[in-house]
């Protein structure tokens, strides 16, 4: 019962805060650029207004997939300590997590793909090249950090952390934390990788085709996305929290210093985001894990 009860306040509150930073990520952005912008609320609103609105399938795999996309990135959820809460810590480790996060991507790949809209089409192998581009260096940071606490439960690198301070600021995983940082708005598709939906050049991607009811559920995967890029690099390298707040407040404090980048950088080219993608943050990850080698063997 108690872990039944962990599961639904986790997912529930992770859904929460990841539509609160949507909304916040609107307003940041409008005052940046001299605007007003939405309220806050208007995610959450414009949920309920989707669900009530009636919906076109384009078939069952259609239906299919967005399902299998959205539960993909519950499960990861999941996965993550929140303040000192990780309802399936026992169940597997940070390589599991890896392979998770690619659900997500290949639900909406079968859904968009099921619509056969060209501009649907484009998005989605921009999504999966996307995702594909970070996971070489997010493998690494990951076999950095697995190497350095010698363990592959992130929960035991939060409790490690708590006592022995950040990775952040742990010499051997400085240039491992770097790299995550370069490809964070990747993993939550902001700019400069905004290049799935590109209004201006493809219509929103796959979002063209999805309306009432699928789109709610493509913008409360989106919100799962963004929390679960935001958490993980706030429980490998910035210690976790000891309680749901103070995880609240890193996790708010990591969003700013990203949604200031996602306001004042223009998008990359897809080929332009996969050169960087495999040069730069995989050069740093790679970098820092054969530093991280060295000093613990």
């Amino acid at each position: 019962m108690v872990l039944v009860l962990q599961i639904l306040f986790v997912s529930i509150l992770a859904c929460l805060v990841g539509l609160f930073l949507i909304g916040l990520s609107r307003k940041v952005t409008a005052r940046i650029h001299w605007r007003y912008g939405p309220p806050l609320s208007q995610p959450f609103i414009d949920i309920v207004k989707w669900f009530s609105q009636t919906a076109v399938s384009h078939g069952k795999l259609f239906d299919a997939g967005m399902i299998f996309s959205l539960t993909g990135s519950v499960v990861v959820v999941l996965f993550l300590p929140f303040g000192g809460i990780c309802p399936l810590s026992g169940s597997g480790g940070l390589l599991v997590i890896l392979y998770l996060m690619l659900i997500a991507p290949l639900g909406i790949a079968l859904s968009a793909g099921e619509s056969a809209n060209p501009h649907a089409s484009i998005g989605v192998s921009r999504k999966m090249q996307l995702a594909f581009g970070y996971e070489l260096s997010l493998l690494m940071i990951l076999l950095s950090l697995m190497t350095y606490y010698r363990t592959v439960s992130i929960v035991d690198i939060v409790e490690t952390q708590i006592q022995a301070g950040w990775s952040l600021v742990q010499l051997p995983l400085v240039v491992s934390g770097l790299a995550y940082l370069l490809i964070m708005p990747a993993i939550m598709g902001i700019r400069p990788f905004e290049m799935i939906q590109a209004p201006q050049e493809i219509s929103s991607g796959p979002m063209a085709e999805y309306g009432g009811k699928f789109l709610a559920f493509a913008t409360l995967q989106h919100a799962f996305n963004i929390y679960i890029g935001l958490s993980l690099f706030v429980n490998l390298f910035m210690g976790g929290g000891s309680n749901a707040g103070y995880f609240l407040i890193k996790l708010l404090l990591a969003f700013m210093v990203f949604q200031v980048v996602h306001a004042v950088w223009p998008r990359f080219r897809i080929e332009q985001a996969v050169r960087y993608l495999w040069r730069w943050p995989a050069l740093l990850a790679f970098i820092g894990l054969i530093i991280v080698w060295v000093t613990t063997s």
